[in-house]
This record gives structure tokens, sequence and C-alpha cells, in this order.
């Protein structure tokens, strides 16, 4: 049996902060926190940041076991042989184990002009330049949110409540991920608040200018801020770094979520692929796998087998401004069924789920090992995925999505 060991967590996100206030169960154990802000960012607040309802930012002080170190810097290399960190302030960091969980952020903005005159919103950088070019754009001026996932819309009719002409570019069918009831019930709440929504295939953008949006069927869309919320990637840590990762970046793992090349590396959050088959980026996916990467870590210094990782699903919630929400209960596929609940119900659920994820984290760090949510058996919902893509792969099909 390991004693003393030093576990080093990389990304102070969802899934790294479960992660390290779930390492201090064990006493003989040293956790350092690798984090580029001195603050927990609240992403699914971030909407609210830009339409100024909420600051989108707990302190680590809150947040963080007594025990976990924080160390204000960001890992630019991993090296797994001597197993050290490379750190862009000059220093650098040792570990006997290692938990990635560096998270996404915006994706590469390729369409023409995107870069230039487009604002991403996936971090809180992003979010701090996004509201003050609103608050510097006119009133009346044409906003336009480009991506219809979950921050396209809430961001949408965020600033639609707050008075703006809003426009939200889809690029397909809005929600796809929603069931019919569900979506139906965001166009309702989206319309009321004026919100103009282009959906269908010919509404992928093309092109971005300073004053608007060009679309593939030809539209040209008068926009004095564009919002793009249209796409997330991951850090290219694990790629720079030599390790084994998906087309997209992603670490890859085996089902314990132990990486494939070492055995002292363990993922967790958006930036983790077990078995090659990611889940839904998602407070609801990291801080579960935060959790099991802990467990897992303690199991390799306790000399045990570690157990799989199991994701639970069971819905997904989107607020509509602050008054309105819709909650959409899914399959434990993570599929969405015919049961939502809308209207002011549905944005207080919201609500709860946003003060439910921090408090979660703040209850493991004052009990760890608490948290028992990953801990569910949902059905063997992974294993059922993972046979699933074996099965399909000797056959020369494609793997489930």
């Amino acid at each position: 049996m390991n004693s003393n060991a030093d576990v080093v967590v990389i990304g102070g996100g969802y899934a790294g902060v479960m992660a390290a206030n779930r390492l201090t169960r064990r006493g003989d154990v040293r956790v350092t926190l690798v984090n580029p802000r001195p603050t927990f960012v609240h992403r699914i607040r971030l909407h609210q940041l830009v339409g100024g309802t909420d600051t989108a930012v707990v302190a680590y002080e809150d947040l963080l076991a007594e025990r976990v170190r924080l160390v204000v810097d960001t890992v630019t290399w991993i090296d797994a042989a001597d197993r050290g960190l490379v750190l862009a302030g000059g220093g650098t960091l040792a570990y006997d184990y290692l938990v990635y969980a560096v998270g996404s952020g915006s994706a590469d903005l390729t369409v023409p002009g995107a870069a230039e005159f487009a604002h991403p919103l996936a971090t809180l950088e992003e979010a701090a330049v996004l509201r003050p070019a609103l608050e510097a754009a006119p009133a009346t001026a044409a906003v336009t949110v480009v991506g219809a996932g979950p921050s396209g819309i809430e961001t949408a009719a965020e600033l639609a409540e707050e008075g703006r002409a809003v426009t939200l570019v889809c690029g397909g069918p809005l929600g796809p991920y929603l069931h019919p009831r569900g979506r139906r019930s965001v166009a309702r709440r989206l319309s009321k608040l004026g919100v103009s929504v282009l959906e269908g295939p010919g509404t992928k953008v093309t092109a971005v200018t300073r004053a608007a949006v060009s679309l593939a069927d030809g539209r040209e869309i008068p926009s004095g801020v564009t919002v793009w919320t249209a796409g997330f990637a991951v850090p290219d840590l694990a790629v720079r770094s030599g390790l084994s990762t998906d087309p997209e970046g992603r670490l890859l793992t085996d089902e314990t979520l132990i990486s494939v090349d070492d055995g002292r590396i363990v993922a967790a959050g958006d930036s983790a692929a077990p078995s090659g088959l990611p889940v839904r980026m998602s407070c609801q996916a990291a801080m579960p796998m935060g959790a099991r990467a802990a467990d897992t870590v303690l199991s390799l210094i306790g000399g045990e087998p570690p157990a799989v990782f199991n994701q639970p699903f069971g819905a997904q919630c989107i607020s509509l401004g602050r008054g309105a929400g819709v909650f959409q209960f899914a399959d434990r596929f993570d599929t969405a069924i015919w049961f939502k609940v809308g209207g002011r119900l549905g944005a207080k659920l919201k609500e709860v789920v946003c003060t439910g994820v921090v408090k979660h984290l703040a209850d493991e760090a004052d009990r760890p090992g608490g948290y028992k949510l990953h801990l569910m058996e949902r059905g063997g919902t992974r294993r059922r995925l993972v046979q699933a893509e074996g099965a399909a792969t000797r056959a020369g099909f494609p793997t489930p999505a």
C-alpha cells in the first residue's frame, strides 16, 4: 500500500473541484489543485453574467476542502515519464497520481469573419468581454445569437428579457436534443420574449461582418452584436504532452477513467473519453466523473481494483430568462422523453439545479465521500454502450452516437 501520495488535479471546474475534495478522504494524500483562475467559474450561469443577473463566480474558499492546496497557474506540459508538470509561471509540480480535468472552451471560429466580429461565450473571460460590448451598443441594436444549444437558447432569452432585439440563428432545428413537447415550450417562450428564431438547414452561418450575419440560404441578418455559442472544444494539453486522445483531443481512458497510456493518470469531465465514448459536456456529467476519478485514484493508492464509471443521466434544464424555464426529463441513455416541466416552475427547478451544484461541491469539501450520484447503477448504461461500440466495430458499422 502506498502512503503519503501526492495527487495533482489539473482544472478547477465541476469535475476538478469534486475530485480534489473527495481525494481528502484519506489523510495521507496531499492534494493540489492547479487552475488558471483564483475563483471558481459557475459556468452554467455565464448567460446570467452576460445578462447582468449574476456574477457566475464562487470563491474557492467556499468550495474547496481546507487540505486542498490551490495553485493559480496553467499547466503547459505533462511529463508522464517523470511524473511532473511544467507550469506557465515557470515552476514545476511533481505528482504520484494525476487527475486530468481541464474542461472545455469555445471551439475555433472558422467561419469567415467570426473570429474578428463574433463574441464566443464559453469562458468567464469571454463573458467578461461580451458584457461591455453589449453595454456599449445602443439599446436598439440588433443582437444575433448563433447556436441552438442550451447556451444559445439561454443567452437569447436572457438578453431578450433585458429588452434587446434578439435573433437566434439555430443552424438547424431548435434544441434538437429536446423532445418535441420541450421544443415547443422553448419556442413559445422565446416568441413571447420577442426572440426571432431562425431554424432549418439554410440557417447555417457562412460569414460574419461587423454589422451582419450571412446565412447559407442567402439571407443577411443585421447584427450590431453577434454572440457565438455554436460548439465547444477541449484544450490540447494531452495532445501536446504526447498522450493518446480521441480526434477532438479528449484524453482516452478505460472505463475506470485511467489513461490508456499511463496507470497513474485519471481523467474526468469534458476532457475525458472513456473507451472513446465521451459523455455529454455538462456539469451533470462532470461532477459524477470527478467523484469516480477520485475514487479510482484512492483505489489505486490503496491497492484495490477501481470500479468502472457509469454515468447517471435523468434530465436537462434550460432557463428562459428569469421567469420561465424547461426541465426536460430523459431516459438513462440521456434521450429526451415526453415529460417536461415548463414555465415558472421550470425556472425554479433550474435555479434549484444551479444552487444545488455549488452545494454538492461545498458539501463534499465538508464531508468527503458524501456524494453518491456516481454510484447509481442506472441499468449499466456505460457498459451497454461500450459493448455496442465493440460489436459495431467488429461488424464494420459506425459506433453509436
